[in-house]
């Protein structure tokens, strides 16, 4: 981690810390594109075991770096909840994005 010396320094490294989380979930979104050609249903789609794995993964992580692992549940809820749909589109077009 950083130490920075200004608030301003402060504001620029978190503003760098945003670009590369914005970066990362672009990421994420392209490969989860990608996983909707190796489905075969909607429900396949849905993986509620997955997404519970993910989930207690993600928590699990939060509290090792001493985040707050009902934050990142809640963060994390709501960007699994719209790729999803996400996939759910992309597997319904033949999976070719």
């Amino acid at each position: 981690m950083k130490k920075c010396n200004s608030l301003q320094e402060v504001r620029d490294e978190i503003d760098r810390v945003d670009d590369n989380l914005v970066e990362l979930i672009s990421q994420r979104s392209y490969l989860i594109r990608q996983a909707a050609g190796f489905k075969n249903s909607v429900d396949e789609v849905k993986a509620q075991d997955r997404i519970d794995d993910i989930m207690q993964r993600v928590r699990k992580r939060g509290i090792e770096l001493n985040i707050n692992p009902n934050m990142l549940s809640d963060l994390f809820k709501i960007m699994i909840d719209e790729m999803v749909e996400t996939e759910i589109s992309e597997f319904r077009n033949g999976g070719n994005f």
